[in-house]
């Protein structure tokens, strides 16, 4: 009876509310990116900083990510931007870069797996859809060297796995891709 009260107790505290809140509200601002006529473009686009975006119309998987977190008003690129200033040697050296490059570091999959490693929660790589929480963030590796990222939502599949807003090519969808692809990164990243 005491356990049975600890864990309601748990649950009950502002720190648990307040992040399932977050959750709930980044999981609808990924939805909402569904309702977008999205072209898949991984082309290099000059954008504007702090707060830029690639045309509304373009994107690629870690643009569904950027634009979730932009509508509750987080901005990863600034926050990738300034964690890569100050700790370039940390991030992937996979681009032969000299330093940041804001127009593309906080599109690149590596970097945001790196940067909520660091800043956020690292969550278990588990095969149990019990494991992924509305607004976790999961990364694969679809083989070939290519990485993939998406935001785990607060829709089920018809099986109760959860759902994944993604864009792996046809734009900013809702699948039941969550253990389609090899889960190599599972975080959450309340923006704090």
């Amino acid at each position: 009876m005491l356990n049975r009260f600890l864990v309601l107790l748990l649950l009950c505290s502002p720190q648990v509310q307040a992040q399932n809140n977050w959750a709930s509200q980044l999981s609808k601002a990924a939805l909402e990116l569904t309702k977008d006529d999205v072209v898949y473009d991984p082309s290099y686009y000059q954008i504007p900083y702090p707060n830029g975006d690639v045309p509304a119309d373009r994107g690629v998987c870690t643009d569904v990510v950027v634009r979730a977190y932009r509508k509750l008003g987080v901005d990863l690129q600034k926050l990738v931007h300034e964690d890569m200033v100050a700790n370039f040697k940390l991030y992937p050296q996979k681009w032969q870069l000299k330093g940041p490059d804001s127009n593309i570091d906080h599109r690149r999959v590596p970097n945001l797996m790196k940067f909520f490693s660091r800043k956020g929660q690292t969550l278990s790589l588990s095969q149990s859809s019990k494991d992924y929480k509305a607004g976790d963030i999961v990364c694969w590796d679809l083989g070939g060297g290519i990485l993939h990222i998406g935001l785990v939502v607060d829709r089920l599949s018809a099986d109760g796995t959860p759902m994944i807003v993604h864009n792996i090519g046809s734009g900013q969808v809702l699948a039941d891709c969550l253990f389609q692809f090899t889960i190599i990164g599972h975080y959450r990243y309340s923006g704090q």
